[in-house]
C-alpha cells in the first residue's frame, strides 16, 4: 500500500491538473453559497427590520431636538426595510463568505499553510466587527453633530430617513471593509506580493492612497474623509507588523517544504 505522503501528493497533483472549466464550476458553487447565505440572513433581518433602524437612528437622537428624521415618500419606510435587510444580510454573511474564499483557494496551499484558514476567517470577521462598531460609536456621531451644526438657526434640519440610513449604512459597511487591511497584507504577504519592508518605504505614498480612499468610501464631506482617515493610518502600521509577521511564517514553511522535498 502507498504511503500517505504519496496519497497527499496523489492528491494536490490532481487539484492543480483541475481544468479551467471546473475552476469556474468550482468558484460558481462558492458564489451561489455566498448567496444563498446572504438571501438567508436578508429575509431574518427583514423580519425583525425595526430593531435595526432603531439602532441606525438612535446616533441622531443626541441631536434632538435639532434633527428630526421624517418619511418623505409613501413607499419610504419599505424600501427603506428592504435596504437595511439587504446590507445587514451581507454584513451577517461576512463569515460564511470568507469561507467560501478560503475553501476556493486552500486546495492550491501547502498542507501546512492550510492551518491558518480558520484564523483568517476569523480575523476577517473580528476586523470587520471593530470597524462596524468604531463607525458607530465615533466616526458616525461625530459625523452627524458636525453637519448638522452647519447652518443657520432659521433653518430647520429635517432629514430624510432613506439618507439618513444610507449615510449610516455607508460609513458602518465602509469602516467594516476598510479594517480588513491587515488581514489582507497578511494574504498579500504569504502569496508574495508585498514584503514589509516595502510597505515601510512607501508610507508616503500610502498617505495619499489612504486619504483618497477614505474619501471614496465615505460621504462627499471633510469631516468624515479625516475621521476615516486617522484609523487608517494606524491600521497601515498595524499591516507592516502583521506583514513582518507573516513574513517569518512563510519563510519557515518554504524551508520545511525545501527539507522534505
Amino acid at each position: 500500500m502507498r504511503s500517505d505522503k504519496s496519497k497527499s501528493k496523489d492528491k494536490n497533483k490532481n487539484m492543480a491538473e483541475m481544468g479551467f472549466l471546473d475552476h469556474l464550476e468550482e468558484l460558481r458553487w462558492r458564489l451561489l453559497k455566498a448567496l444563498f447565505s446572504v438571501i438567508i440572513f436578508m429575509v431574518l433581518t427583514f423580519l425583525f427590520s425595526d430593531i435595526f433602524i432603531d439602532l441606525l437612528i438612535k446616533p441622531s437622537k443626541m441631536l434632538q431636538p435639532d434633527m428630526k428624521i421624517q418619511v418623505l415618500k409613501v413607499q419610504g419606510m419599505l424600501m427603506l426595510k428592504f435596504g437595511v435587510a439587504l446590507v445587514m444580510g451581507i454584513v451577517f454573511s461576512i463569515p460564511v463568505i470568507a469561507y467560501q474564499f478560503w475553501a476556493f483557494v486552500a486546495p492550491g496551499l501547502y498542507p501546512n499553510e492550510k492551518s491558518w484558514g480558520p484564523w483568517l476567517v476569523l480575523s476577517v470577521t473580528l476586523f470587520f466587527l471593530a470597524g462596524v462598531l468604531f463607525a458607530y460609536f465615533v466616526l458616525i456621531p461625530f459625523a452627524i453633530k458636525f453637519l448638522i451644526a452647519v447652518g443657520t438657526p432659521e433653518v430647520e434640519k429635517n432629514i430624510s430617513i432613506n439618507y439618513y440610513a444610507k449615510f449610516v449604512l455607508q460609513l458602518l459597511v465602509a469602516s467594516g471593509f476598510i479594517f480588513q487591511m491587515p488581514v489582507a497584507s497578511f494574504i498579500l504577504t504569504k502569496m508574495g506580493l508585498i514584503t514589509p519592508t516595502f510597505l515601510r518605504k512607501s508610507w508616503r505614498h500610502a498617505i495619499i492612497i489612504i486619504l483618497f480612499l477614505a474619501a471614496f468610501i465615505t460621504p462627499p464631506d471633510p469631516v468624515s474623509m479625516l475621521m476615516m482617515g486617522i484609523p487608517l493610518f494606524f491600521l497601515y502600521e498595524f499591516s507592516i507588523i502583521v506583514s513582518r509577521v507573516a513574513m517569518k511564517g512563510a519563510r519557515k514553511n518554504s524551508d520545511n517544504h525545501h527539507l522534505e522535498g
